[in-house]
């Protein structure tokens, strides 16, 4: 990616957005949208138009007539459409999923002929890749690709199959459909109205109901030569595994979007409502288990996507290598923001459960976000396969490496909790080492159970570093700046102890539960895992919470 578009402009894409949704996309229409179950094409069009929001043009490199946004651009941009419908925003993104295959393997003229008309049309694009049995599984897809020979050359394709889950689906200008040609599989582009090509009805979700879902079908499909992206058989997989870590940031700062959205609504109800002769807003017992856990646990996920968002713009393209960066954001931000939608349900009681106050629609949407662009349990397994790696490459070293690494953090920012997860680190090498020493990986549900402590624990130090910037002046100029540095010291405090404790006890629980410590080792491993030294970092969590609650209802100076 680009190093994007300046901070004016950025403002000027996100100022566009918010006022557009103002007059055309009120909470009314939007629960009428969804009720009736409908697809507002025509809005999704106006959002694709540039002579009306134009928001396609931030996706668009400028070579092609768009604006050339980074993924950093593309996150704040994901996020603040999420808080405003994620069925729009939805379709946004599978027209960007369904070009990827384009940026990353077209032709000189392939990336001109398709790009363009995205930029400059507002075209549509679906992305084909799903299939019925085999999920997110693309190696295990069915659809065929036959060559079409004329005196001996290949002029052309016939495409036969079928895709499942298809995002624009039924009203895509054109699809990527990836097939098993006789080189391997490959992506072609599929015009809508070419013969043999059809989609089937949309199908009834629970949630995201403004977007296009559809089945498609392909019998005997003929695609000229010229439609193979790339012009060589067998690249598909590549090309499709190239921008995992960018299309996962942007579903996880649609997570990211959504979980706020609920709590913006939350919040304020909080101080309009009176129970017990005072403020729902001025009592602990809602406070800290419906607003604060939940603003902890979405601020990490927006710092590892910025990290991510940065690792992959400093990179100059989409090259793959930050897959597991990419899965880290997305399970963070997702989780975070399905359970922040589910907070704010019960902090709104009966209201919450009804369609008029908006949440209940929220949790419907955000569901998906764990879903698509490969499953929270996917995520999980990426994340803990790739580190495993680095575990066994660097002899264990790499998260005590990333230990010392906070240590010298804490002494540059002592309030930023960097030296609470540098514990965390410290027993998670130790638990990585044990599973390794037991042989405990042959059980999938470690690794997965490794994933997620991973993913905490990563998360936690990417918001410790954040805080850190913060405090030093050094953030993206671009970043969000809802909090100020002494309350974003904290948000990193309560999640680094919540991290450091999770790591500690599911990793004694999984470790012990998979056979790997032995009678009269318990003690050893807790010791050798710091436990003690986690259970006693948990002081001060309680009046933390009280002062980020604080700056959140502006009862006191955040500064």
């Amino acid at each position: 990616m680009s190093s994007g578009i300046d901070k004016e402009q950025l403002d000027a894409v996100l100022g566009s957005l918010r006022e557009f949704a103002h007059h055309e996309l009120t909470d009314e229409k939007l629960r009428q949208w969804d009720k009736e179950d409908i697809i507002p094409i025509d809005v999704v069009r106006q959002m694709c138009d540039q002579n009306a929001l134009g928001i396609q043009m931030l996706f668009v490199a400028s070579e092609f007539g768009g604006m050339g946004g980074s993924t950093f651009d593309v996150y704040r941009t994901c996020e603040a459409m999420a808080r405003i419908d994620l069925g729009l925003a939805t379709a946004v993104l599978a027209t960007f999923l369904g070009s990827d295959p384009i940026v990353v393997g077209g032709t000189p003229e392939q990336k001109m002929r398709w790009l363009s008309r995205i930029a400059n049309d507002g075209a549509l694009v679906a992305y084909g890749a799903t299939e019925p049995s085999a999920g997110s599984d693309l190696g295990a897809m069915k659809s065929t690709a036959t060559r079409v020979e004329e005196n001996g050359q290949v002029v052309g394709y016939k495409l036969n199959g079928s895709k499942q889950w298809i995002s624009n689906g039924g009203v895509a200008d054109f699809t990527t459909i990836l097939a098993m040609a006789p080189g391997g599989p490959t992506w072609f582009v599929v015009e809508k109205d070419t013969p043999g090509f059809a989609a089937g009805k949309p199908e009834e979700k629970h949630g995201i109901r403004l977007s296009n879902t559809s089945a498609l079908t392909l019998d005997d499909v003929y695609v000229e030569k010229e439609r193979l992206i790339g012009g060589v058989e067998g690249q598909g997989l590549i090309q499709a595994q190239a921008v995992f870590g960018y299309t996962r940031v942007m579903v996880a700062s649609f997570g990211l979007g959504v979980g706020w959205a609920a709590l913006d609504r939350a919040i304020p109800y909080s101080v309009e409502r009176i129970q017990g002769g005072g403020p729902l807003s001025e009592k602990q017992g809602y406070t800290h288990k419906l607003i604060i856990p939940w603003i902890t646990r979405l601020e990490a996920g927006r710092a590892y996507i910025e990290h991510a968002a940065e690792l992959i713009d400093a990179a100059q393209g989409l090259h793959g290598q930050y897959n597991t960066e990419g899965a880290i954001a997305k399970y963070l931000s997702t989780e975070a923001g399905n359970s922040a939608c589910e907070a704010a349900i019960q902090a709104l009681g009966g209201y919450g459960y009804t369609h008029e106050y908006m949440v209940e629609k929220y949790k419907r949407d955000v569901r998906i976000t764990t879903i698509y662009e490969g499953t929270s349990e996917i995520m999980e397994m990426t994340i803990s396969r790739d580190r495993w790696q680095l575990h066994m490459k660097t002899r264990g070293q790499h998260y005590v490496e990333m230990g010392k690494k906070l240590d010298r953090l804490h002494v540059e920012s002592p309030k930023v909790g960097a030296n609470i997860v540098a514990l965390a680190f410290r027993a998670l090498a130790e638990i990585l080492e044990r599973v390794r020493v037991h042989r405990l990986t042959r059980n999938q549900h470690v690794l997965f159970r490794l994933g997620e402590l991973i993913a905490h624990a990563e998360g936690a130090w990417a918001l410790s570093q954040r805080a850190s910037n913060a405090e030093a002046g050094r953030l993206n100029e671009k970043a969000d700046q809802r909090f100020k540095p002494e309350t974003l010291a904290r948000i990193a405090r309560v999640y680094a102890r919540e991290a450091a404790l999770k790591v500690g006890t599911d990793g004694l629980r999984w470790v012990a539960g998979s056979g790997g410590v032995q009678p009269g080792e318990m003690a050893a491993f807790e010791k050798a895992m710091g436990l003690q030294a986690i259970f006693e970092a948990q002081a001060g969590a309680l009046e933390d919470m009280d002062r980020i609650a604080d700056a959140v209802y502006s009862r006191v100076p955040s500064t």
